[in-house]
């Protein structure tokens, strides 16, 4: 698929979006329905896979819908049960009250990418190396030498980027010690069942998407990773003490050629405003796996962003203060405590202690669990006419 091609002259946009992800794309498609000028710039080809749970909470389905956005195309596989192990696989599991839906980034990402092509929006691949606010007006100059100007600017360039470093953020100068690892396996796994399963130094979440694929995906601790020569290794000598783990990997076949990682991955908090870019998506904060519920947190944050960018450019919003004001407490608002919450239930799973007690308890008052479901997932996103209800 190819990506619009931009001339060396400076282009001037309303809103500019840093990074082409699932955040940045929904934003790029919320605000083209309300006719905003738009345009993304993304550094990678469209599809490419990422590490990610490719899980989804039905909470978005209002607003995909509101979208013009109809998942069932891609044919994503139906979620309607949790499950969590300790090491020595003690086990607790329960229904989702909303459930939710499996589908790849891959497929998904190229879907939204496509319904942009569809629409005339520029997708323009290219690396952002500086973003510079002066004036009122933001600047934004690429690796390629080219240079946007827009009113706004959305940063949705993912978990840890380049510019990050660049722009001197807090959270990068503080120790980012977990490295993440996906891959896709053909095996024997509930199609409904979104699993996440505890081993030493980390968790790993199975599930289901498209095409009758298992997605297995991990967070570790590279502390404990590095002592051993490679992911394999590391997966049969770790990840296989916990015996569901041992169960799924032994009965499974890799569908990549080589699993797909990530480092230096973050739970620290950031910003969500930085030099008057308003951050969405993992940009803005990364929700710890246990809230089990990041994709639809990037959904949520993009419509956020979008709809106050909206009313800014309507003047219901009087100036920029005010305007990044209400995004960062609303943003605060819905996503602080499942940030807090599974930052808290990490702790006690990192105690094999403590988290043999916790899931006892757990698997015989399940109610308990529903309870902390609910609390790391979100509402229904409601629809546009109704953005102040959530």
């Amino acid at each position: 698929m190819l990506f619009n091609a931009i001339t060396n002259m400076c282009v001037d946009y309303t809103v500019l979006i840093v990074g082409g992800g699932l955040a940045g794309l929904t934003a790029a498609l919320h605000l083209n329905k309300l006719g905003i000028d738009v345009a993304v710039i993304e550094k990678e080809d469209y599809p490419h896979h990422k590490v990610c749970g490719e899980y989804i909470s039905n909470e978005v389905l209002p607003y995909l819908k509101w979208l013009d956005l109809d998942i069932s195309v891609l044919h994503p596989t139906s979620i309607n049960k949790f499950q969590i192990s300790t090491i020595k696989g003690k086990v607790a599991s329960c229904t989702l009250p909303q459930g939710g839906f499996g589908v790849s980034r891959f497929t998904l990402d190229r879907f939204l990418f496509q319904q942009l092509a569809l629409k005339g929006v520029s997708v323009i691949k290219d690396t952002v190396e500086e973003v510079t606010f002066s004036e009122d007006r933001f600047t934004v100059t690429t690796l390629e030498n080219k240079k946007f100007t827009a009113r706004h600017v959305l940063g949705a360039f993912g978990k840890r980027a380049n510019l990050d470093l660049k722009t001197k953020r807090t959270f990068t100068k503080q120790k980012a010690p977990f490295l993440g690892v996906k891959a896709h396996y053909t095996g024997v796994f509930d199609d409904n069942l979104v699993a996440l399963h505890n081993f030493d130094g980390g968790y790993c979440g199975v599930s289901k998407v498209e095409n009758n694929i298992i997605n297995i995906c991990y967070l570790a601790n590279y502390k404990s990773f590095k002592k051993y020569k490679n992911i394999y290794a590391y997966q049969d000598q770790v990840l296989k003490k916990n015996p569901h783990l041992k169960d799924i990997l032994d009965k499974s076949s890799i569908v990549f050629e080589e699993p797909i990682s990530i480092s230096q991955v973050s739970f620290n908090d950031k910003k969500n405003v930085e030099n008057h870019v308003l951050m969405i998506g993992d940009t803005a904060g990364l929700i710890h796996p246990l809230c089990g519920n990041g994709m639809a947190m990037a959904i949520h944050s993009a419509k956020i962003a979008s709809e106050f960018i909206v009313e800014f450019t309507a003047g219901k919003i009087k100036s920029r203060q005010a305007l990044e004001d209400l995004y960062s407490k609303k943003w605060d608002r819905i996503f602080g405590l499942r940030i807090k919450l599974g930052r808290f239930i990490s702790k006690i799973l990192n105690n094999p202690t403590a988290a043999n007690l916790a899931l006892s308890s757990l698997a015989h008052f399940p109610f308990l669990l529903k309870q902390i479901i609910k609390h790391t997932h979100g509402k229904p996103i409601p629809i546009y006419g109704d953005k102040h209800k959530n």
